[in-house]
């Protein structure tokens, strides 16, 4: 089954899973192998396409020492057809922790807002919730998948996070650029100024998860003129559990600097174990592209837990942005150690 996505809301993703193999007393190592069939069916393309193959591959190495704690995380994405396009430092990052819930983290990691996480293990679905969304003076992309950090590099944070965490509430400030980004090059007066991001969580309520933030990212501008790829998101998530039911939705708000529209997305996702190895998600979004075209998306994925690490999901999903209709049919694998 997956992890419950509460656990992962209070962690503001910093941890990404809650075992691991001892290797000594200071190293731990966990990881996931994930693979999948997929095959979609557009009606405005007379090409449908379908793929079999590994999709990710990630190893998490764990370190504790003193009152320090680090992550490496080493992950490989296959692209579509089995083309491999090597391993990468999905994240890097060392934690120093105080007596009283305050902690620094220094190095790559990634965002602390959005419901859905990284990694295969914080997902109910075998696909994200949204697609691609046209920004002006930037490659289109997307940007609403906050905490996707594969093949995303706008959630990748290379920089400083302060957190607070005690019973009921947490809260983290991250000052950053994106990862492998230059702040200030040799051309006069070109310079990106740091981004930044501010989460907080609360947990006072019985069952009832809330979150909520921004990010700014600052374009590289000249002189004293704002560039027009500087943009902010806010984001606001909350998860209810009733039993056996997860109820949990999302909205986000992308604001471009000088742009007359802002772009906006939501999902609704709700999950029930029906016992201890079967269960089903449904989850509904809908995610604005431009400033004058929306997309909508249908998901339907039960899942299975084969064994306590291995896990399936198969998925159906309908995808419509008002002149075409695509359909999704998927099978996910993931084992996790």
């Amino acid at each position: 089954m997956k992890n419950k996505l509460l656990a992962l809301l209070a962690t503001f993703g910093l941890v990404g899973s809650a075992s691991a193999v001892k290797i000594n007393d200071n190293i731990s190592i966990n990881g996931f192998i994930d693979g999948s069939w997929n095959s979609s069916d557009d009606d405005g393309s007379t090409n449908d396409t379908s793929n079999l193959g590994l999709d990710e591959v990630e190893l998490n190495f764990l370190v504790n020492a003193g009152g320090l704690s680090g992550e490496v995380s080493v992950d490989t994405n296959p692209t579509a057809g089995g083309a491999d396009d090597g391993m990468d430092i999905e994240q890097a990052h060392f934690t120093y922790s105080l007596e009283n819930g305050v902690a620094l983290q220094v190095g790559r990691f990634g965002s602390a807002l959005g419901l859905e996480r990284e990694d295969p293990a914080g997902l109910y679905t075998y696909s994200r919730a949204y697609g691609d969304v046209a920004i002006s003076g930037l490659s289109t992309g997307s940007y609403f998948d906050l905490g996707n950090i594969d093949g995303i590099s706008a959630n990748v944070l290379e920089g400083v996070r302060a957190s607070y965490a005690a019973d009921t509430i947490s809260l983290s400030v991250a000052v950053f650029n994106q990862s492998r980004e230059q702040e200030e090059t040799s051309t006069p007066n070109a310079e990106d100024n740091l981004d930044y991001e501010i989460a907080v969580g609360f947990s006072g309520l019985e069952n009832l998860q809330l979150g909520a933030g921004f990010k700014v990212h600052n374009g590289r501008q000249a002189g004293s003129t704002p560039s027009s790829t500087d943009y902010s998101i806010f984001n606001l998530t909350a998860a209810y559990t009733l039993n056996k039911l997860l109820l949990a939705g999302e909205y986000s708000d992308l604001d471009q600097e000088g742009a007359n529209d802002d772009l906006s997305a939501y999902l609704i996702l709700a999950d029930y174990d029906v016992n201890d190895q079967f269960g089903f998600a449904v989850r509904y979004s809908e995610w604005e592209t431009s400033a004058s075209a929306e997309t909508n998306k249908l998901t339907i994925a039960p899942n299975y837990a084969i064994t306590s690490s291995l896990g399936a999901i198969l998925e159906y999903s309908s995808t419509d942005d008002g002149s075409n209709d695509e359909d999704q049919l998927a099978l996910e694998l993931t084992f996790t150690f």
